[in-house]
């Protein structure tokens, strides 16, 4: 299959990676060397879970190696050389999204992050009620007459927290809705996000889709609304190249096993001020000053969120594969990825009933295209059989709802299959699933 063209700029295409590189950079990833059913490995399930480099595994191996102590609370010289490689880490992990260190409290996961935020601010309206913390923390209480809005591309990670500090709260849950194809209808936005919004949370890429949400647009209406603005960066922060002070949101989210690191790591990046206002998440040590037999009194952000013995290997795995990113180039995984996302797109089209779901290869949406992701739904087939199928020839896609049933049921669809690539995919990759799946529909009786 000839390459799928994209108007990337020349710029962008003189720092994309190329076939040559990448199987270079496969050669880093252990999982891809191996066969499946008789098959070389093609894996193109990146957007639920990554692979690992070696470099990411032995900085985990090496820490517990040689570094393995608690953190914060021993003098010790290993408690010392395990503190200084965890803050370390979240130094480099708070540079790699444009953000100070003490901006960055490290989570399980996004999922994690999102409910730290959403139950801390339901925290604040008891705290608010029983005239307890300062005057930043009472600003940020949620009541009934307030609204919390989020769009309908939703991961429900990105949902159900809110639905919950509504039904907490008293507030009212609204939501920007999306056309027929799934575009955000930004028409309707302003008649959504108004005077009682307190809160606008929104991906900035879909999983579902590919597309990039209009930041700019969404925050411009949040700030004139004086919204706290939350963005789940769970699908950009291993492609793009992050700034997110620069993209003015107040808080976001991202999951460190989307982009290599080990599973069980994540980070929720606060603007200070509102890191310190907000109370604490969970509550127990390490995350206090002053303790009593009647209250206790806490940190400062980011420690005020860190109770009991943290995540420190994966953190410093994390900063491992941040480097590694880094050192690949940001820019060049981007562009790269907008390339393999236009010739799976194209693909995908091609064949006959087969459905694609968001923009065509080249078609850009809120001015920007697919990152190197599609889903799709075949006619006649579920998606659990596609994916079985493509499973039997070595093809690794993920099936079902992709955590995102309201989505699904505006495209009136109960399932697809998706199929998503990160910096270690070839064409050949993507030209063996476009294979496998032009043969799906004849298998299994339902082509015409």
């Amino acid at each position: 299959m000839a390459l799928a063209k994209t108007p990337t700029t020349l710029q962008q295409a003189a720092r994309a990676l190329d076939d040559a590189e990448v199987l270079r950079i496969r050669n880093d990833f252990p999982v891809l060397a191996q066969e499946v059913h008789g098959h070389p490995l093609v894996y193109l399930d990146s957007g639920a879970t990554s692979q690992n480099p070696r470099s990411v595994l032995e900085a985990e191996q090496e820490f517990y190696e040689q570094r393995n102590a608690a953190v914060h609370r021993g003098a010790h010289e290993l408690a010392v050389q395990a503190t200084d490689a965890f803050e370390d880490a979240r130094a480099a992990v708070a540079g790699f999204v444009g953000v100070d260190p003490d901006e960055l409290v490290w989570t399980s996961n996004a999922t994690e992050g999102i409910n730290l935020v959403a139950q801390s601010l339901a925290t604040a309206s008891v705290w608010a009620e029983k005239g307890r913390g300062g005057e930043e923390t009472r600003a940020l209480a949620i009541g009934p007459g307030d609204e919390i809005v989020v769009t309908e591309l939703e991961h429900h990670a990105n949902l159900i927290p809110w639905q919950e500090l509504a039904f907490r709260t008293g507030a009212t849950l609204r939501w920007i809705p999306v056309d027929d194809d799934g575009r955000l209808r930004l028409e309707e936005a302003e008649s959504v996000v108004g005077p009682r919004t307190r809160v606008l949370a929104f991906a900035h890429t879909s999983n579902v889709l590919g597309t990039l949400a209009p930041v700019e647009e969404l925050v411009a209406l949040a700030r004139r609304a004086g919204a706290l603005v939350v963005l789940d960066a769970c699908q950009s922060a291993p492609h793009l190249a992050l700034d997110l002070r620069a993209l003015d949101v107040d808080f976001a989210v991202f999951s460190g096993h989307k982009m290599l690191a080990p599973t069980g790591i994540g980070a929720l990046y606060g603007r200070r001020a509102l890191l310190d206002a907000l109370p604490p998440f969970l509550v127990g040590g390490s995350m206090i000053t002053t303790v009593t037999m009647e209250r206790a009194e806490y940190l400062p952000a980011p420690q005020r969120f860190e109770a009991g013995t943290q995540r420190i290997s994966q953190a410093v795995a994390l900063a491992a594969a941040v480097r590694y990113l880094k050192e690949t180039g940001m820019d060049r995984i981007h562009a790269w990825e907008e390339q393999l996302g236009a010739r799976l797109a194209e693909g995908v089209a091609a064949l006959d009933g087969v459905r694609l779901l968001g923009p065509r290869a080249g078609e850009e949406w809120h001015g920007s295209q697919r990152i190197g992701l599609a889903a799709f739904d075949v006619e006649g087939v579920h998606a659990h059989d596609v994916g079985q199928y493509l499973d039997a020839r070595g093809i690794a896609v993920r099936v079902g709802h992709h955590c995102a049933q309201p989505l699904h049921r505006r495209l009136g669809l109960t399932a697809s299959t998706r199929a998503s690539a990160y910096l270690y995919t070839t064409t050949a990759d993507v030209d063996a699933f476009l294979d496998a799946l032009g043969d799906v529909r004849a298998y299994f009786g339902a082509a015409r």
